[in-house]
């Protein structure tokens, strides 16, 4: 994303985040953070403090350094690219809400429920959307009555998925193929979360929509449609969506009949408008003997040269800068419109 931004157009103030939750002055130097299967980019503490506005009444960020604390100026726009807890479950949405800082993607509440998947597909279901049935099991329920895991494994049928109800990236899933992985699943899965979700496994194709909000006064679009052909791995997991790991091909555009995209690009629009959705998000489904099920929804989806909401935009006559100003242009429109 650092490297699609056109200079003449914006001026970028990289802030990261360090694993113990001090906001830093980075470099703006895309290659710093380019995906490296071997060496994960990480954001090291370097020293530097950016210090937020101290009320809405300023748009002004600082940044104190060894030199001393200095200006960055005004702030139109935060772009927060950030995947699952304490970034895309509306948590700093939150916090720029609070100092009155107009930013990219969903507010509090479409974040926190497109981050928990109990609550998404149960706000689905009462859309009227069709979803995999499922079970949540706390950590709680785990550790006092196991069996009642085991009875609705058995219920949901074989495979199953378990998965933390509130991780991103398919960090901590696990497919279940006999009644023996269960315990081994439900480790992993809470590991990452006190709560996961015992899921149907369904027999299909695996697509995923990209969803654009429109400007004020305007409709919600939505891409063709990305295939997820998994040929070597159990699924999608962590390693395929962002170290480029084999046994996965991406597709796009999906080959779907005329009818078949536009019933699936309609449920993408009709998911993200359920949960209060805004700026974007990928909408993520198979497609069944039965017919369309939601699998979930990423309110801040992968921007990565390998992810698929991008990709889906590209099929769809964007070009990467072009995607990122669009988004830009609707969250400006929309924070000056008051909406």
């Amino acid at each position: 994303m650092l490297a699609a931004l056109d200079p003449e157009r914006y001026t970028v103030i990289p802030v990261g985040i360090t694993r113990d939750g001090a906001f830093v002055l980075e470099d703006n130097d895309p290659a710093k953070f380019a995906l490296n299967a071997s060496a994960l980019p990480v954001v090291a503490d370097n020293g530097t403090r950016v210090r937020w506005p101290e009320s809405a009444s300023s748009r002004e960020l600082t940044v104190v350094d060894t030199a001393g604390e200095r200006s960055l100026g005004p702030v139109d726009l935060i772009f927060p690219i950030l995947h699952g807890p304490f970034g895309e479950d509306g948590t700093v949405q939150g916090m720029l809400d609070l100092l009155g800082l107009p930013y990219v993607g969903s507010g509090v509440l479409a974040s926190a429920l497109g981050m928990d998947k109990h609550f998404a597909k149960t706000v689905f279901q009462q859309a009227g959307l069709p979803v995999a049935p499922w079970r949540s099991v706390t950590a709680d329920d785990w550790a006092q009555t196991p069996d009642g895991s085991y009875a609705a494994l058995e219920q949901l049928g074989l495979p199953a998925f378990v998965k933390p109800a509130r991780a991103g990236s398919s960090v901590g899933v696990s497919r279940v193929s006999t009644p023996d992985q269960l315990a081994e699943a439900m480790t992993v899965g809470l590991a990452e979360d006190t709560k996961v979700l015992i899921e149907s496994g369904l027999i299909g194709r695996e697509l995923e929509i990209a969803v654009l909000q429109g400007r004020p006064g305007e409709p919600t679009r939505a891409s063709v449609a990305g295939e997820v052909i998994v040929t070597g791995r159990e699924f999608y997991d962590f390693a395929a969506k962002y170290l480029d790991a084999p046994g996965v091909d991406l597709v796009c555009p999906a080959p779907l009949a005329a009818d078949e995209l536009a019933e699936v690009q309609r449920l993408a629009i009709a998911a993200f408008e359920a949960i209060g959705g805004a700026g974007l998000a990928r909408v993520d489904f198979f497609f069944t003997a039965d017919g369309w099920v939601i699998n979930e929804i990423n309110t801040m989806p992968g921007f990565t040269s390998i992810s698929m909401f991008p990709s889906c935009w590209l099929a769809s006559g964007y070009t990467y800068p072009e995607l990122i100003d669009e988004l830009i242009a609707v969250a400006v429109a929309h924070a000056q419109h008051g909406s």
